[in-house]
């Protein structure tokens, strides 16, 4: 049994009234901290987990961010609805292989749901009639047409697990504008030469923090990281002045790291070096010239003793860097294979470590409400010696009351004690059993 917690001293002038048909006990659910961010390292344990492919699922990853952002605007959405969509498609396929759902399903419903969390409500069937004449232009449907009922109904299942995936967590950066209020600040309106670049700059670096969703930087960064490398790296590929950028060098000013910055830039370059048909900013400029950035930068991270990923523990790489395994099934696509609502995903079962999640904003009282919970939960053992006396049987008498030949004399149709069994019929008899004297058989 439980021990009972002591109650807290009443105020003064209150009378305090007992109460036991109310039990102290632990508070319902898990107590939990839920972390905004992810590391690289924690990246790629999950990925280990669902067996991800690198070569096909960043084909997958760089689709559906093109494609939550196209009926983005076809819908006219503002871009903090594009940003929230993108985090909660990334962490959905974290978790979820791609065999299990396609990814233009869970596109859409990341969409779906990012509309209600940004109060931009549209219905599912807008949604899905806007994808449809993206892929179609020449089969125009409307919201109301029969031919989106089911996937709506999909739509709205695949809801609740990216919800269950969350953990009903909504918070999400928007660096777009932190971007335009430090762009303003490097360029104030003294010329018309200076406005002109100033614009410049803008479009360049808000493409650039749409490209940056088509990364993981966005669930690994904080938003003064993210906006700090979209500006040095704008700035390093249009020759801008470096005095202009001078004061976002310091990461230190900003709460952020200089390591942090670096590897964010280097995970845009790298998009750009391997997919630039893919991105808005990387057919603006030529290979050698992203190359060669590309090189400055890493120079910077050798120069400054920095590791490529902020965080990284050595001892942990060999258990990260397996990312490669295929996945069962990975032989049918997704685009082949659409979701279905049956699908194995939709019986996953919850992580040990799972549970409903209880929003506590005081830290003080969530680590008094655990060291309280702790105390019910824990389970304590005492080893005890005990001496216990056995008393011994005495054997009893192989014949107990009678004899072998008073079971003879009596012609009783069984085996003597002490004896193994033996058959009338000389058919079945046992070899030893012609020494032994029988009735009728001459001995």
């Amino acid at each position: 049994m439980a021990p009972h917690a002591a109650k807290p001293p009443a105020p003064a002038g209150q009378e305090t009234v007992a109460s036991d048909n109310n039990p102290i006990g632990p508070p319902s659910g898990l107590s939990a901290i839920p972390s905004q961010y992810n590391s690289e390292q924690g990246l790629r344990q999950s990925m280990k987990q669902i067996g991800y492919d690198e070569a096909r699922e960043d084909g997958y990853r760089l689709k559906g961010i093109q494609l939550i952002d196209s009926v983005r605007q076809s819908l006219q959405l503002p871009v903090k609805t594009f940003d929230t969509a993108a985090i909660y498609y990334h962490k959905f396929r974290l978790r979820f292989p791609s065999n299990e759902y396609n990814y233009e399903d869970v596109a859409l419903a990341s969409l779906f749901v990012a509309c209600k969390a940004e109060d931009t409500i549209k219905k599912s069937k807008e949604i899905l009639c806007a994808a449809h004449n993206l892929r179609q232009p020449h089969d125009h449907k409307t919201p109301d047409d029969k031919i989106f009922e089911a996937p709506s109904r999909f739509t709205v299942g695949l809801e609740r697990h990216i919800l269950e995936t969350i953990g009903f967590d909504f918070r999400v950066q928007y660096p777009q504008k932190v971007l335009i209020k430090m762009i303003r600040k490097m360029f104030p309106r003294e010329g018309d030469g200076t406005l002109e670049e100033g614009k410049k700059f803008l479009r360049v670096a808000y493409s650039m923090s749409i490209d940056l969703y088509k990364t993981f930087a966005p669930i690994k960064q904080a938003t003064f990281t993210l906006v700090l490398a979209i500006i040095e790296l704008t700035a390093l590929l249009l020759d801008t002045d470096p005095a202009k950028t001078q004061e976002f060098r310091r990461a230190t000013a900003w709460h952020t790291q200089r390591s942090c910055v670096l590897e964010t830039m280097l995970d845009l370059l790298d998009l750009y070096t391997q997919f630039s048909k893919s991105t808005k900013v990387g057919t603006q400029f030529a290979l050698q010239k992203l190359m060669d950035v590309k090189i400055d930068i890493n120079n910077v991270v050798a120069r400054e003793k920095h590791h490529r990923y902020h965080g990284w523990c050595d001892r942990c790489a060999p258990d990260m860097l397996d990312t490669q395994s295929a996945t069962p099934g990975s032989a049918t696509s997704p685009a082949t294979n659409p979701s279905l609502s049956g699908s194995g995903s939709a019986k996953r079962k919850r992580a040990p470590s799972e549970g409903t999640q209880r929003f506590v904003f005081d830290a003080d009282e969530a680590r008094k409400e655990k060291e309280l919970v702790l105390r019910y939960f824990n389970d304590e053992y005492e080893e005890v010696e005990v001496e216990v006396e056995e008393p011994i049987k005495e054997s009893e008498p192989r014949h107990p009351g009678r004899s072998n030949h008073s079971y003879r004399n009596h012609g009783h149709n069984q085996a003597d004690y002490g004896w193994p069994g033996h058959h009338r019929n000389n058919r079945h008899g046992h070899p030893s059993d012609r020494h032994r004297s029988r009735r009728g058989h001459g001995y």
